[in-house]
């Protein structure tokens, strides 16, 4: 195999792929990223047998071939080259030398034969959604995952697809974060658990254009995402996903209007009272045209009030801080509208069309 390159276009194509590179296995293979140049064109791929991603780079094909080479040396490599064109050649004892300018390195690859294909998986209709929708529907739910296997479908969202209509959710037992997203077209219905380590990934590398697409193909077990010379394949999770709409309720008796900057800032301000283990929480105090924000701790207490547009009922109601603050980092609008019932229920931040909703239980806290 012979293949030469840009510097930039192979930095690019490593950092892609090594996405889906293990941090640890028990097959030295998959420790690789896999240089195919059996066609016309220069694939790298990486699987951990989860998640496999492929990546088309721009560059000549001299001689055809394959050739896995282990991922942590070849990305520590790249990075370091000259930014200039990079030759990599191999002979049939899978020696490896990688030139550009001076530099040369010279390393015994692994076959490529015995690295894993990507799955052979039959691809339908896509599902076509913007690559910046989808970068934005992942940044705005994908921290309300949970990191615990404990219950392994909730490491991952649901994805709904209902008519031309996508809906993804995300739970973690404390909190729910929904985004509804409406599609040029209809497509038939699916349900389906995508790894939010999928998702996290994928995020990194999109490119997030508005006029670019992405295309989503899901079958029985994978889900893939095509996007700009990239294609994911993921594993989907196993599993039925909590029935969402049990979980939301349109009862409220408060309802309150507010600056989303100054509600994020205050809250932001409490948290400097508090340590992250320490787990206290933030007491929210609606009255008729201001909401009392106090926290107490160890360091001492902090109070603020904030300026609202309220309808119904006062209330007193508790929060963890970290879940508002996470909420209201990736809310958009100047204004939030919160929806509450009592101390003792969940509140819920959505805006009139309901594109976004996240539901925040409270800390259970005596009325005063």
């Amino acid at each position: 195999m012979k293949i030469v390159c840009s510097q930039a276009e192979l930095s690019k194509g490593v950092n892609i792929v090594s996405k889906a590179v293990p941090t640890r296995t028990t097959m030295a293979i998959l420790e690789c990223i896999l240089i195919d140049a059996s066609s016309d064109e220069i694939k790298l791929i990486a699987n951990d047998m989860e998640i496999a991603i492929e990546t088309v780079i721009e560059g000549r094909v001299e001689e055809r071939g394959i050739i896995a080479i282990d991922a942590r040396f070849f990305g520590d490599v790249v990075r370091n080259l000259p930014n200039n064109d990079v030759t990599i050649e191999t002979n049939d004892k899978l020696q490896t030398t990688i030139t550009c300018e001076k530099a040369l390195f010279s390393i015994t690859g692994k076959s490529g034969e015995d690295f894993p294909n990507m799955p052979m998986i039959q691809r339908n209709q896509p599902i076509v959604i913007s690559q910046f929708t989808l970068r934005e529907t992942i940044r705005q739910t994908i921290f309300s995952t949970s990191d615990s296997d404990k219950i392994k479908i909730l490491t991952g969202e649901l994805f709904e697809i209902s008519g031309n209509k996508l809906k993804v959710v995300s739970l973690d037992g404390h909190r729910v974060s929904i985004r509804n997203i409406l599609l040029k077209d209809s497509y038939e219905d699916k349900k389906v658990i995508v790894p939010g380590k999928t998702l996290q990934e994928i995020r990194k590398i999109i490119s997030g254009s508005t006029e670019d697409n992405t295309n989503i193909f899901i079958t029985d077990n994978h889900i893939i995402f095509e996007f700009d010379k990239t294609v994911v394949v993921s594993r989907l999770l196993e599993g039925d996903y909590f029935n969402i709409d049990q979980m939301i309720s349109t009862d409220y008796e408060t309802k309150v209007k507010i600056n989303k900057k100054d509600l994020y800032s205050s809250i932001t301000r409490s948290t400097l009272m508090v340590k992250e283990e320490d787990k206290k929480p933030i007491i929210m105090n609606v009255e008729d045209n201001k909401m009392n924000l106090k926290i107490s701790s160890f360091f001492g207490k902090f109070d603020e009030s904030i300026d609202i547009s309220k309808e119904g009922k006062n209330l007193q109601i508790g929060f963890n801080p970290k879940f508002f603050i996470d909420a209201l980092n990736v809310i958009d609008d100047e204004e939030v509208t919160i929806y509450m019932l009592d101390y003792k229920n969940p509140c819920m931040i959505k805006n009139d069309n309901e594109d976004y909703i996240y539901v925040i239980l409270p800390v259970n806290i005596r009325e005063s």
